[in-house]
């Protein structure tokens, strides 16, 4: 009997390492879905919306480095995908979409749910194809894993479904598909002509990204040799702040005030594996220096002196003897007692403030972070979560902080912690959910329970789109259409088979962390967090300030300065007063 296309993919996917496929039925997707019943090498996992298959692809692809699987129907299954691809393929992480498609002679004719998928995805991949003909298979396969694992990317194929059943061509196996082993590194030219650059500055800062990644400790070694600050970004933090005396937190909107001194204050700034976006945090006057392993990359974000393609790990092993030693310690020095004394205020304000309700959301993650497991996963939503998760998580070289930070989606946490929990089932794995990202995909807590995961979801409970309300006020704007109506998400939680516990005592907190964080299965904890929490960027500009005193003028005239109020003794009575 001759082997089928969807029993072909099957055998491939299992050759080339992989355990488990996202997705949701459908009948476009018999095929596939059959053959993976049939060969029970890899699993099938359900969800309750294709979107939640491709985040948990995505986290999975992000803790493992390996490849990971998701698949949608025709029409509107894949079109599901879509969000989850995006956070994918700008995380850089590697990953297989399967989008099954109308039947073949009837694409065009605007049949039922007829799109055009081959056109849909090609923004969020690096390889999206239609195979059309059994021909093409397993070949097209191979060139889709091929370039997920490689480029560290999507890959989408797109099948009509009748063509999962039909028989596939024969073709001789070549090597199981993994990422290949290389060295990366700039020519001995470039890294005499960076060393020289280093050499002569006076003041340098390194700021470092996520491609870090495995070079902890020669980037720190680089640091004590240049006897310079190492700022982070959001996605360098879980990689670089650990175990690191030169660490001076992170910059950005998210950041420190000392993470933005220390570059401000530099004259050479060194970019290590990031793609940090935002412009006004770079140096006004310095010189930068680049290494990134995609050459594309450089001098997007601001102009660049020095540009070298590699990896950090590579690169940084071949300059480091290059580089001369016996500098001025002062930048450091200085950058250091600024960070020492930033950390400080951070830390006093995250505290039960006498058991006044409601609870600061920065005393809440501090507390998670204590508690949390010495491998946990930590997983925030978009938005406010974000912001506390940089703050207040503290990382040691085996807890992972994983997110939707470069894409910047809601809704992730729970989606991508069933990914995380999937590939890692007694490993503790910690969804820190908005409540707006819950509800917006809240029936994935289904999933949990039906999949029987023992994920533990913290919920950051303000009412409210907390997170868009600081960008209205700092833009000057009255809030509009943020509040949120929701349920005790406990209760909720509870009904649908996962443990649930309410929290709106500061006093009540720590236990009830401890108790949540114990249960053997899901748990979910509903905490009521303080709304009117401000997250100050590290530097304001003269704009957010007029922004911010044209928000209170408009609330007030607008009969809502009982809001202003409440700004007030959430943010600045209890500093006041402590």
């Amino acid at each position: 009997m001759s082997t089928t296309v969807a029993e072909r993919i099957v055998e491939e996917l299992d050759r080339s390492g992989v355990q488990r496929v996202y997705g949701l039925p459908g009948d476009s997707l018999n095929g596939l879905t059959d053959a993976l019943r049939s060969a029970e090498a890899i699993t099938w996992e359900h969800v309750r919306h294709e979107e939640a298959a491709a985040f948990a692809a995505s986290a999975e692809a992000a803790l493992t480095g390996e490849l990971a699987v998701c698949v949608g129907s025709c029409g509107p299954g894949n079109l599901h995908l879509i969000n989850g691809l995006f956070d994918a393929h700008r995380s850089r992480v590697p990953v297989l979409a399967i989008a099954a498609h109308i039947p073949g002679p009837e694409i065009g004719s605007g049949y039922f749910q007829e799109t055009h998928p081959e056109q849909l995805f090609r923004e969020c991949s690096a390889f999206c194809e239609m195979v059309s003909t059994p021909d093409q298979m397993p070949r097209l396969l191979d060139v889709a894993l091929r370039t997920a694992v490689e480029r560290r990317d999507v890959a989408v194929l797109v099948i009509p479904g009748e063509l999962f059943l039909k028989p596939c061509p024969k073709r001789r196996a070549g090597a199981p598909i993994r990422q290949v082993r290389r060295v990366v590194r700039p020519t001995d030219a470039d890294l005499t002509r960076t060393a020289d650059t280093l050499n002569a500055a006076q003041r340098v800062t390194i700021l470092a990204g996520a491609g870090v990644q495995g070079a902890h400790d020669e980037v720190v070694e680089l640091a004590r040799t240049l006897q310079a600050p190492v700022v982070h970004a959001l996605r360098g933090k879980e990689f670089i702040e650990y175990d690191n005396p030169y660490d001076v937190g992170m910059t950005g909107l998210l950041g420190f005030s000392s993470g933005y001194r220390a570059i401000e204050k530099c004259d050479t700034l060194l970019m290590l594996g990031t793609d940090f976006p935002y412009e006004q945090f770079y140096p006004s006057k310095a010189t930068i220096i680049q290494v990134d392993i995609r050459g594309e990359q450089i001098g997007r974000r601001c102009p660049v002196d020095v540009p070298l393609v590699g990896d950090v790990g590579d690169t940084v092993r071949a300059l480091i003897p290059l580089v001369s030693t016996g500098r001025d310690p002062e930048h450091l020095t200085s950058s250091l007692a600024h960070y020492t004394k930033a950390r400080r205020r951070l830390d006093e304000l995250a505290d039960n403030d006498r058991n006044r309700a409601p609870i600061h959301p920065q005393y809440l993650t501090r507390l998670i972070s204590e508690k949390a497991g010495a491998d946990a996963v930590f997983i925030p939503d978009v938005g406010s979560p974000v912001v506390w998760a940089a703050r207040y998580l503290v990382m040691n070289g085996a807890r992972r902080l994983i997110g939707s930070f470069t894409h910047g989606s809601m809704a992730n946490a729970v989606s991508q912690a069933i990914g995380a929990q999937t590939a890692f089932p007694g490993r503790q794995v910690i969804a820190l959910a908005g409540d707006g990202g819950l509800a917006m995909l809240l029936g994935e807590l289904l999933t949990i329970t039906q999949n029987k995961l023992p994920v533990k979801i913290v919920v950051y409970n303000n009412s409210s789109l907390n997170f868009v309300e600081v960008e209205m006020k700092a833009a000057g704007f009255v809030n509009y259409g943020t509040d949120l109506e929701n349920p005790d998400f406990a209760k909720l939680a509870e009904a649908v088979g996962i443990r649930g516990r309410k929290v709106e005592q500061p006093d009540d907190l720590a236990g009830a962390i401890d108790e949540f964080l114990a249960h053997d299965g899901p748990a979910l904890l509903d905490v009521t967090t303080a709304r009117q929490e401000l997250s100050i960027p590290p530097t304001v500009t003269a704009a957010q300030a007029k922004g911010f005193t044209l928000y209170a003028l408009r609330t007030v005239l607008s009969g809502r300065g009982d809001e202003l109020v409440d700004l007030a003794e959430t943010n600045v009575f209890r500093r006041l007063f402590d």
